[in-house]
């Protein structure tokens, strides 16, 4: 295949990490995004350093076992993958993909305990964060998801599947607000506009919302009438605050130079396994609440007895782990890099009557070789990416006898396997739970033991 861009008809004949299909062309695998095996496709084909990939262009013939997606913004949106397939599809692929991956590294004499799927499918998300843009060149303003492979175009999202009824009315409500004003979204090249976007956070279990409206300080409409429309809304749960978020950074990230609170508080309540949680608008917190329980009952499955034993919750967050382990350990030490996130730890703790739980704020890396107790149990939930090489070598410095690590993404995670393994450790357990239907993401509970 010559190393110029050429339009190639590929079959995908197989499926890998993240959400790639591949096929083959002269001889050489083809991966592809956004296609599943089955598909004959059309794609633009390039060589990419040692491998070749392509540009999806069309479908020529689906997959046998396609379905009708549920949302008609599929295909156009970035936000969901498998919509064009059944969820027990989606659920084969996944596990399909973390096995593989594993293998691929040498990771193959473990316990599988299987695929949890999650509760719900539909309307699971508490927390999403929508771009303002507009539909194409001088089109009309929108509120939505970013059009796949687009920086300015936004899918209106107002037939969103997996959020709820709720915040579908909310983004509707002031969506059709703002087309009645001369306000106009924020375009970072031309550095023109205003409005950049829309945080709706509304818990699982609580049915308590909060509300961010987030725009550049160049912003100049009243917001009460606003604030009455969201207010009069017909809503199953209740708006608990409603905030003006400034951010003038030129990166398209959702961050704060100045909250105003509206209306109401800048926090609500949300339940997990009996544990009170107190979520402000940008606190971590698990985006599918009812799969996080079964998530942590996974966990709590795995460390088994803590009777008198001091656990590490490194990679802490807002402590959601920490606490649930809390009631049974004799001490838990959480670490966390976001200082907000253990200030959250903290009141979170106390709002729970736990006391035996010490959150610090810092890098693990740094933080762990000036801990002077030894843990007997290590729970690891790292970001994405996974955790640094020489954290893993001050870790299993510790010789805890039992290591428990969350993982959100394999291929991070079956690196790190592997430096664990190096240092001797054993996989003795695998268990997958989809906290996240209809995208490719899945997450991962190890237990490793000395």
């Amino acid at each position: 295949m010559a190393k110029k861009q050429t339009e190639e008809i590929v079959n995908i004949e197989d499926i890998t990490f993240p959400n790639k299909g591949v096929g083959i062309v002269n001889g050489n695998k083809v991966y592809i995004k956004n296609t599943i095996p089955g598909q004959k496709v059309k794609a633009l084909v390039k060589k990419k350093k040692q491998k070749y990939e392509g540009r999806l262009l069309e479908i020529v013939e689906k997959a046998d076992y396609e379905i009708k997606p549920e949302c008609s913004c599929f295909g156009l949106c970035g936000g969901c993958t498998y919509q064009n397939i059944s969820y027990d599809k989606e659920i084969e692929f996944k596990k399909y993909n973390v096995l593989n991956i594993l293998k691929n590294e040498g990771i193959t004499n473990f316990e599988f305990l299987g695929i949890n799927k999650s509760p719900d499918v539909n309307c699971y998300r508490n927390k999403m964060e929508f771009s303002f843009g507009d539909t194409g060149i001088d089109g009309e303003l929108s509120l939505g998801m970013r059009k796949r492979n687009s920086y300015y175009e936004v899918v209106n999202a107002s037939d969103c599947k997996i959020v709820s009824t709720d915040i579908r009315k909310i983004l509707k409500c002031v969506l059709d607000y703002f087309k009645n004003t001369d306000e106009t979204f924020y375009h970072r090249m031309k550095k023109t506009g205003s409005l950049r976007h829309l945080l709706v956070r509304q818990a699982f279990f609580t049915k308590q919302i909060l509300i961010g409206l987030v725009t550049t300080s160049s912003f100049n409409t009243d917001l009460e009438k606003l604030k009455e429309n969201l207010l009069n809304l017909d809503l199953e749960g209740e708006i608990k605050g409603f905030l003006h978020i400034v951010n003038d950074s030129p990166a398209d990230v959702v961050k704060a130079d100045d909250i105003k609170t509206l209306y109401g508080k800048d926090y609500f309540y949300e339940k997990l396994l009996n544990l009170d949680f107190k979520i402000s608008l940008f606190s971590f917190f698990q985006t599918n609440s009812a799969g996080a329980e079964k998530l942590y009952s996974i966990v709590k499955k795995f460390i088994g007895e803590v009777d008198n034993q001091v656990v590490f919750d490194l990679y802490c967050g807002t402590g959601t782990i920490a606490q649930i382990v809390a009631k049974e350990a004799k001490k838990v030490i959480g670490v966390e890099l976001v200082e907000e996130a253990v200030e959250a730890a903290k009141t979170n703790a106390k709002l729970n009557n736990i006391n035996n739980c010490t959150f610090i704020a810092g890098d693990v890396y740094k933080i762990v070789e000036n801990l002077d107790i030894k843990p007997d149990l290590i729970i690891l939930d790292p970001p994405r990416e996974g955790i640094n090489p020489k954290a893993i070598e001050k870790i299993v410095n510790f010789n805890a006898s039992r290591i428990i690590y969350v993982s959100c993404k394999a291929s991070s995670l079956a690196k790190d396997l592997k430096g664990f393994i190096e240092n001797g450790y054993k996989v003795e357990k695998i268990e997958l739970m989809d906290m996240f239907p209809r995208t490719y993401h899945i997450e991962t509970v190890v237990l490793l033991s000395k």
